[in-house]
């Protein structure tokens, strides 16, 4: 029965794809002419997200695909009945083929690549040790993406702490630092970056511009750390020694053919927005470059070569499942088609239902208000995904590349921001964020609830912004 059902679904996608040529001129979503209940379906997308594994834990685990499934379609069915077939169709398809696919291209191929990477031996997770891996994490983040570096150090970190009966936190603090802050120096590290590269943000504009506030929130973050792992380790693992179950090791690599593999997908990634090919194509009203396709078919291509020549006992010391994968892309899915609407309203600035939020970022004489962009920015991008709330205030800052990075080079830094550390703020900001979670439950760590992980980043995060916010913006 669940194979007819995905035939089914397969059927019902190809055929929206054979329909795209018609689909390209449908009318686009008009955000100023929708009311606030469009967003109820994204909403209620997040709450199950929040509330689902605390309270039907069983449920989610079995059926989370299934519950996505219905919000996205509480959101098409209705826009189809009331703004047409046509405009709920195209609206799938240029998220799809604009924003998810790339998207979910570009995550898949970082874990499956940094998944063949196995790092053999044990280390011991002092407070010392925790700290410097975070901080190399850290620093690779911004290289190799804040995905690729989540995906190769996390199994090492928590083999490394596998001893220890109070590993929570540092899962907390590696989602802090390695799957968010750290990936804030180039376009490589974070999608939102990514797409201000492809906007006409130049590469090295980030780290020229963004590196005081970088370095003002890792090292806090770090310090922080620091402190409370060694207290950790003071207090709650004195007097109550586990055996390590991982016996002692020289560290060695095992799948070193996937650090070239990932050097592959960095130089894609960095052609993709080097070559101006001047060839396009047009799907469902989604303009689709001749580089982006190259990178995307390539960035496949790597997938495979690294499922077939990664030898098998890589993959298997590094208990490689799936399921994190799955969960992210399933999930994230939701969130591109719900998210539809409120991205539309959005952009409607003060004409839709969100004018406030427009209103809000912007003084009387129409200047922006860097610090009120840093947090609209990073409020919203701790709840929706933090790549469209980028280009929503890149857009709404005027969206010319050479206005923001010179005269408005202020309002940009703000945006970049808030869209790249808030994003940790909440379990669903980022995608290696789910991912990590996911990795960590997999190898026995109890990861905080939903609301958990909030009650730690609204206790460590926010402040840290607060802090910011009078220095640097």
């Amino acid at each position: 029965m669940e194979t007819a059902v995905r035939a089914k679904c397969l059927i019902a996608f190809l055929a929206l794809f054979a329909l795209a040529p018609a689909l390209g001129h449908a009318a686009e979503i008009d955000g100023a002419g929708l009311a606030a209940t469009w967003g109820i379906p994204f909403a209620g997308l997040l709450l199950s997200i929040a509330l689902c594994p605390l309270l039907t834990p069983v449920f989610w685990h079995h059926h989370y695909g299934k519950v996505t499934l219905a919000w996205a379609l509480a959101f098409l069915v209705p826009c189809a009945l009331f703004l047409g077939a046509g405009t709920a169709a195209g609206g799938l398809l240029h998220a799809l083929v604009g924003e998810y696919i790339p998207f979910i291209i570009l995550i898949t191929s970082l874990f499956v690549v940094a998944g063949g990477i196995c790092v053999r031996g044990n280390l011991h997770g002092t407070p010392a040790l925790n700290t410097g891996l975070l901080a190399l994490g850290t620093v690779l983040a911004s290289f190799m993406g804040t995905t690729g570096a989540s995906m190769l150090l996390i199994r090492p970190l928590i083999r490394a702490n596998d001893h220890r009966r109070h590993a929570a936190h540092i899962v907390v603090f590696f989602i802090f630092l390695v799957a968010n802050a750290g990936g804030s120096l180039t376009p490589l590290g974070d999608p939102p970056l990514f797409l201000g590269f492809l906007k006409g943000v130049d590469f090295f504009w980030t780290v020229q511009n963004i590196f005081p506030e970088t370095l003002f929130l890792c090292v806090a973050l770090l310090l922080i750390f620091f402190v409370l792992d060694s207290y950790y380790c003071r207090r709650k693992e004195a007097g109550l020694p586990l055996p390590d179950p991982t016996p002692d090791k020289a560290i060695s690599f095992e799948g070193k053919i996937n650090f070239a593999l990932l050097g592959g997908i960095i130089g894609l990634v960095l052609l993709s927005g080097f070559w101006r090919s001047g060839v396009s194509f047009t799907v469902a009203g989604a303009e689709v470059e001749l580089q982006n396709v190259v990178r995307d078919v390539l960035l496949v291509a790597i997938i495979f070569i690294s499922l077939a020549v990664t030898p098998k006992s890589a993959r298997d010391g590094n208990e490689f499942t799936w399921g994190p994968i799955q969960e992210v892309a399933k999930l994230f899915a939701g969130i591109f088609i719900t998210i539809i609407p409120v991205i539309a309203m959005l952009r409607a600035g003060e004409a839709g239902a969100f004018g406030a939020v427009v209103r809000a970022v912007t003084d009387p004489s129409g200047q922006p208000i860097n610090a009120m962009y840093f947090w609209a920015t990073g409020v919203l991008s701790s709840f929706l995904d933090n790549a469209p709330t980028y280009l929503v205030f890149f857009n709404t800052a005027g969206g010319d590349p050479s206005v923001l990075m010179t005269s408005l080079a202020g309002t940009l830094a703000a945006i970049s921001c808030g869209a790249v550390f808030m994003g940790a703020n909440s379990y669903i900001g980022n995608a290696p964020n789910l991912m990590v979670k996911a990795i960590a439950e997999e190898r026995g760590v109890r990861m905080p609830s939903f609301f958990g992980y909030m009650a730690w980043s609204c206790a460590v995060l926010v402040p840290l912004f607060v802090i910011m916010t009078f220095i640097f913006f």
